[in-house]
C-alpha cells in the first residue's frame, strides 16, 4: 500500500535536479554518435544545475541553457541540438509535461534529445501515489515509463518517429533524410578495402588518382555517380570512363573481394529497409542522395529492395528458423537454449539473425555499452549484456543485463554492479571472431585452464565466488592472461596437480605450451 497524499502538499520539482560529476549519458551518446560536435550549437532545456553546459563549454562547444528554477532569466535560444534531459518524468501535470516537450522541439533545428526514467526498483517503499506517477521522499514527482510507452508518447506528442539510443534515451530528427541516414548508419558493417595482390607498374603510375575511387567502392559497395567524388574529372580525363578506371583496379585486386563488399552492403540495406516496416516506411525521396544511390546501385529500384526486405522480414517470425540459424552459426558461443555473440561479431552473423536483433534494437534500443548479445532459441527474446572489463579482465563480471521480449516488447533490466557474487565469463574466444585483437590471448588462457581442469564444473564456476573457490582449490592464480601456480601453495599438492595436468595433456593430444 502506498501512503496517502497529504492535503497540503507541494511538489518541489527543482529538488529532482542531479548534481553530476561528468556529462550526462544522453549528452555523451550525442557526442559518441556524431550528432553533437563543436560545429553544432547546443541548448539544454531544463538544465538543472547546468553541469552539462559547463563541461561542454570548457571543451569548446557552443552552448546555452535555461531552467525554470535555477536559470529562469536565461534566454531560450534556437539551437541545432536541444537536450530535454530527464525533464518530462519530473513534471506532475500531464499538460505541462506535454508542453515542455513541444517547447523544446520548437527550439530544435536538427535533433532533439529526449530522455526519461524508465524503471524503478520498488514503487511501494514509503512512496506516495500521485497522478500517473509517484512522489518521492524528497517531495519530487517521478513518472517511470516503460521503454515502448516512452517512444509512443514522444511520437504522438511531436508526430515523429523517435530513434531509441538506449534505455530511456531517444533522438528526434527535424530532417527526415538525416534521420534515415542515421538509422542506416547503425546497420552498416565495418569492411576493409580489398588487398592489392599483384604488382603493376601501370597501376602504380595511376594509384594516387585511383585511390579515392577504390575507397568509395570499398565503403559503398557500388560505383559512384559523377557528383560523389571530387576527382571524377581527373579520372575521366585519364580513362574516359569510371568502369575502365575500375578495370585497372581489378588487375591488382581480386574480384571476389569486391563482390563480397557489395553483398555485405546489400545485406546491410536489406536489414535496414526491413526494419523500417516497423514504423512508417520512408518514401524514396526521404533518403539522402547517397542512400538513394546505394539503393539504385545495389538493387536497381526501391520497390525491388522493399520486396526483398519484406521477404526476409516475414521469416523473422519463425522461431524455429531463428533457432536453426543460431545452431548453425559458426560465430558465437552455443548453449542448449541460446547463442551468445560479442557485439563486434554481430555484423558477421546470418542476415536473418541481424534482422532479428534489429527488431529489438530499433524498437527498444540496444543497451549502451553492450558487450554480448544473447539470442534465446527457445523463446522470442534478445538479451543485451554489459561486461565493462571484457578486454582487460580475463574473467570479467556482468555489470548490467537487459532482456527484451519480442512478442510484447516487455523489458527486464538488472544491475549486478553491487552484487557480491555476479555472473562471470569463461572461454572468451568463443564469443568473438578469430580476427578479434585479443583472440589468441583469450584462447591460450582457455587451453591452460582446460589442462588444469578448471573449466570442468560449469555449474559452480559461473559466478565470481565459485570461480575464486575453484582457483583456490587448484592452487592457481591468474596474472594478466597467464595461469600460474600460487607461490604459497604446498609443493606436494602442486606436484599431484601437475601430474594430473600432464595426464590431461597426454589424453587430449595437445602439446604442452
Amino acid at each position: 500500500m502506498v501512503a496517502p497524499v497529504p492535503e497540503t502538499f507541494e511538489i518541489e520539482r527543482h529538488k529532482a535536479a542531479m548534481v553530476r560529476t561528468e556529462l550526462s549519458k544522453p549528452v555523451r551518446l550525442a557526442i559518441e554518435s556524431g550528432i553533437l560536435t563543436q560545429d553544432t550549437t547546443f541548448f539544454d532545456y531544463g538544465c538543472g544545475h547546468g553541469g552539462d553546459v559547463r563541461r561542454l563549454g570548457k571543451k569548446g562547444y557552443i552552448c546555452g541553457s535555461w531552467d525554470p528554477y535555477y536559470q529562469p532569466d536565461c534566454p531560450l535560444t534556437r539551437s541545432d541540438i536541444v537536450n530535454l534531459g530527464y525533464i518530462i518524468n519530473v513534471i506532475e501535470n500531464p499538460n505541462e509535461r506535454r508542453q515542455a516537450m513541444i517547447n523544446a522541439w520548437e527550439l530544435t533545428t536538427q535533433v532533439l534529445i529526449v530522455s526519461a526514467q524508465v524503471l524503478i526498483d520498488d514503487r511501494n517503499s514509503g512512496q506516495i501515489a500521485y497522478g500517473d506517477g509517484i512522489i518521492t521522499r524528497r517531495n519530487t514527482f517521478q513518472k517511470y515509463y516503460q521503454q515502448e510507452e516512452l517512444k509512443i508518447y514522444i511520437d504522438q506528442v511531436l508526430e515523429v518517429d523517435a530513434i531509441p539510443l538506449d534505455l530511456g534515451i531517444f533522438f528526434v530528427f527535424r530532417d527526415e533524410a538525416k534521420a534515415q541516414s542515421f538509422r542506416a548508419s547503425r546497420f552498416r558493417s565495418r569492411l576493409s578495402p580489398p588487398r592489392i595482390v599483384l604488382n603493376s607498374k601501370r597501376f602504380e603510375d595511376y594509384q594516387e588518382i585511383l585511390a579515392p575511387l577504390m575507397a568509395f567502392v570499398a565503403e559503398r559497395g557500388r560505383m559512384p555517380s559523377t557528383t560523389e567524388l571530387t576527382n571524377i574529372p581527373e579520372i575521366l580525363a585519364e580513362f574516359g570512363h569510371l568502369r575502365r578506371a575500375f578495370q585497372m583496379i581489378l588487375q591488382v585486386t581480386q574480384q571476389e573481394e569486391w563482390d563480397a563488399i557489395a553483398d555485405k552492403r546489400r545485406e546491410d540495406l536489406l536489414v535496414y529497409i526491413a526494419l523500417s516496416q516497423f514504423g512508417k516506411r520512408p518514401k524514396f525521396s526521404h533518403f539522402s542522395e547517397v542512400v538513394q544511390n546505394d539503393i539504385k546501385g545495389l538493387f536497381g529500384t526501391y520497390r525491388d529492395a522493399c520486396t526483398a526486405a519484406d521477404l526476409m522480414l516475414a521469416s523473422v517470425g519463425n522461431l524455429q528458423l531463428i533457432a536453426k540459424c543460431c545452431q548453425q552459426s559458426t560465430i558465437g558461443k552455443h548453449l542448449p537454449n541460446a547463442l551468445y555473440v560479442h557485439v563486434s561479431a554481430l555484423e558477421r552473423l546470418n542476415p536473418l539473425l541481424r534482422l532479428y536483433e534489429g527488431c529489438a534494437s530499433r524498437t527498444i534500443g540496444r543497451l549502451h555499452g553492450t558487450t554480448l548479445i544473447k539470442f534465446h532459441t527457445n523463446k522470442a527474446k534478445i538479451s543485451y549484456l554489459f561486461y565493462p572489463e571484457f578486454d582487460p579482465n580475463p574473467h570479467p563480471t556482468l555489470h548490467t543485463a537487459m532482456q527484451i521480449d519480442l512478442q510484447n516488447l516487455h523489458v527486464v533490466y538488472r544491475e549486478y554492479e553491487s552484487s557480491e557474487n555476479p555472473p562471470i565469463l569463461h572461454r572468451k574466444e568463443t564469443f568473438v571472431t578469430p580476427d578479434y585483437p585479443l583472440y589468441e590471448k583469450f584462447a591460450k588462457l582457455t587451453r591452460q585452464e582446460e589442462e588444469r581442469g578448471l573449466l570442468d564444473n560449469t555449474k559452480t564456476i559461473g559466478t565470481l565466488k565459485g570461480w575464486e573457490q575453484c582457483l583456490a582449490e587448484n592452487l592457481s592464480e591468474i596474472q594478466g592472461y597467464s595461469l600460474r601456480w600460487r607461490k604459497d601453495a604446498d609443493p606436494y599438492r602442486v606436484k599431484i596437480l601437475k601430474n594430473a595436468r600432464l595426464q590431461r595433456i597426454k589424453k587430449s593430444g595437445n602439446k604442452e605450451e
